[in-house]
């Protein structure tokens, strides 16, 4: 298969380049645009054959959800049932956003590949014109993961995609890089306690703001069970070296370079910017020093390793406070949990 990688300035509405995106969702076929967090590979999320071209492409496990994207507030009672009071302040307040609300899905409607047999689905309306414009010319549900093969970090540019997918999707419509970095967070509203599943770019803090008390449990505490939401129960974002965390401490990193290289190994550091003269082999920037930053090139990053014959890449951390949080997730997961010792 051919894989097109269209530019579209998203500050313009290019009917040309959606109408041929549009043609090819309304065909079955899956297609790859951009969100405010990173790359989707969507397909029509109510047909099983366009379902089953987007697990295809990225290699995905048919047990992990799919979240669905729509592009207007009235489209939600299509797809749902049963909707709380604490949902509908939620969609209020931050759609379009990075927000994923899981609710009951409505029987017989959606693909049940989509909801990977579950009774609830993750919906949620992106910030971005391009994903936008898409949405809303189609009218249909868009069922979409992050467009990069199962378990590599997620794009953040569409020539991410292409390294990934070439070959196995039509279509790349690229709207150039995301502006958030990490994927959207994820909120179980159909619980007691609200819980977030994934966290994103909305905090807790900022959950609690609008409905009350929320829970967030620990990647780990979330494992046991069938996963309601992408991300909870495999491996994800890594590159091909091994990962390991470790503190943002130059005596202890350089100890950690010294150690690898003195055994005849290559190592990478992603690291903030202040890092850039350690003695690692290779080094990726997490961009300045704050949580806004390292979350729009964490991914960036990861991915770069690959290009390097690097065997083991360090990663620093940072605090689990607002966006801090879902850094420390991506990282968790991308290391399986392992620090540098």
């Amino acid at each position: 298969m051919e894989t097109t990688r269209i530019i579209v300035d998203k500050n313009v509405e290019n009917g040309k380049n959606y109408k041929q995106a549009v043609d090819l969702l309304k065909s079955e076929e899956v297609v790859a645009f951009p969100t405010e967090t990173v790359y989707g590979l969507g397909g029509i999320a109510t047909s099983d054959l366009a379902v089953s071209k987007i697990y295809e492409a990225k290699g995905r496990p048919s047990d992990n959800p799919l979240i669905v994207h729509i592009g207007t507030t009235e489209e939600i009672d299509r797809y749902v049932v049963d909707l709380s009071d604490k949902a509908q302040a939620c969609m209020k307040e931050f759609w379009p956003g990075p927000l994923t609300i899981i609710c009951k899905v409505k029987p017989n409607v959606l693909s049940t590949k989509v909801t990977a047999g579950l009774d609830t689905v993750g919906l949620r309306m992106p910030d971005h014109p391009v994903a936008l414009q898409l949405l809303r010319q189609l009218g249909e549900p868009v069922a979409a993961p992050s467009a990069n093969q199962s378990g590599k970090p997620s794009p953040t540019e569409g020539i991410h995609v292409e390294e990934d997918l070439r070959g196995r999707i039509p279509m790349i419509l690229d709207g150039g890089t995301t502006g958030i970095g990490v994927e959207s967070t994820v909120i179980d509203l159909t619980l007691d306690t609200p819980t977030i599943l994934r966290p994103g770019g909305i905090t807790k803090e900022m959950l609690e703001a609008i409905i009350g008390e929320v829970e967030e449990p620990t990647h780990i505490e979330q494992k046991a069970g069938a996963p309601k939401a992408p991300g909870m129960k495999y491996t994800h974002y890594a590159p091909n070296a091994p990962v390991y965390l470790i503190e943002k401490d130059e005596s202890a990193i350089n100890q950690a370079i010294q150690a690898i290289q003195a055994k005849g190994q290559k190592v990478a550091l992603l690291a903030p910017n202040q890092f850039a003269t350690t003695a690692a082999d290779y080094f990726f920037s997490f961009g300045e020093d704050t949580q806004q930053e390292m979350a729009l090139h964490l991914y960036n990053a990861l991915r770069a390793c690959d290009s390097t014959d690097a065997q083991i890449v360090l990663a620093t951390v940072t605090s689990t406070d607002g966006v801090g949080s879902a850094i420390m997730n991506r990282l968790e997961k991308s290391a399986g949990g392992h620090w540098y010792k």
